[in-house]
């Protein structure tokens, strides 16, 4: 069997699934202060979160098989330096936080919202 080296990061990509890409990307801009590239990729729509190689990313999708979701996998984004941050702008958007910023030990804090398109997304910041 073939193992991720030292280097190598478990995490290549991932999709958050949007119903209307427009209303989802200024979302995720809003509560980041973030700018997103929006693409066609094989007809579907994306807005790609900024990235710096050779860290991993991924992007929003519209698309027929992009359904969002409150159940299955949850994706943590980075909340750094402090979550509590991104709360208060999602608070402000008027977002549901199922999980307020939450102590994990040494690991630092996270946190549970739902999105503009009614994901479940977690969030995790150092402090």
């Amino acid at each position: 069997m073939e193992r991720l080296g030292k280097n190598t990061n478990a995490l290549n990509w991932f999709e958050i699934p949007a119903t209307d890409l427009d209303r989802a990307k200024a979302f995720y801009e809003k509560i980041f202060e973030i700018e997103m590239q929006v693409i066609d990729m094989m007809g579907i729509k994306m807005a790609m979160f900024p990235c710096e190689p050779p860290h991993s990313s991924g992007g929003l999708v519209q698309g027929p098989d992009h359904k969002p979701s409150k159940e299955g996998a949850v994706i943590y984004l980075n909340g750094n330096p402090d979550l509590q941050q991104v709360l208060d702008r999602l608070e402000a958007e008027g977002a549901e936080i199922t999980l307020p910023k939450t102590s994990i030990g040494e690991n630092g804090f996270m946190a549970f919202f739902v999105d503009s398109e009614g994901n479940l997304v977690g969030l995790h910041s150092g402090g």
